[in-house]
């Protein structure tokens, strides 16, 4: 199947996936645009697994929704862009996403500064029975550091 670039908002591509997969692997972007902690349960399986959680976070789900919360109240409309996506064999789905946002609430150890925010990552997840059971993923954390802390905008 060849790679598929886009810039569809992760809402829109909930709506127009094609792939159960493909749509589940949205809806986990758009449970942080939309603050939606309690959607962690729709889309992550009781006992999945993180392989890159943050330091001191809790592993599996609960690190979800920490994560899940920790995006709500520390930024406001945050809007994630599937920039590039692939699935591929054995439920694996690759996505590279842009997160745009204000930061105007406590975050990462930082007080809301009200400057903006333009991250990009990527997160490699694999969905059985319409549940992400496996995470990877890699966010531009430095990035965000210095944009919270100075509004700087590296590039």
């Amino acid at each position: 199947m060849p790679a598929i670039s886009t810039a569809n908002t992760a809402s829109e591509m909930v709506r127009s996936a094609t792939s159960t997969a493909l749509r589940v692997a949205a809806r986990e972007l758009e449970l942080y645009d939309t603050g939606d902690v309690a959607g962690a349960d729709e889309v992550f399986a009781p006992d999945m697994i993180d392989h890159n959680p943050a330091t001191d976070a809790a592993s599996g789900i609960e690190g979800m929704r920490a994560s899940i919360a920790a995006v709500r109240d520390g930024f406001t409309g945050t809007q994630h862009r599937i920039l590039f996506h692939q699935e591929l064999p054995g439920g694996w789905i690759v996505l590279h996403w842009r997160m745009t946002s204000t930061h105007t609430g406590d975050a990462f150890g930082f007080a809301a500064s009200g400057n903006p925010v333009d991250i990009n990552g990527q997160d490699i997840m694999r969905v059985v029975d319409g549940k992400i059971t496996e995470l990877y993923h890699v966010e531009e954390l430095l990035k965000l550091t210095q944009q919270i802390s100075t509004g700087a905008q590296s590039g």
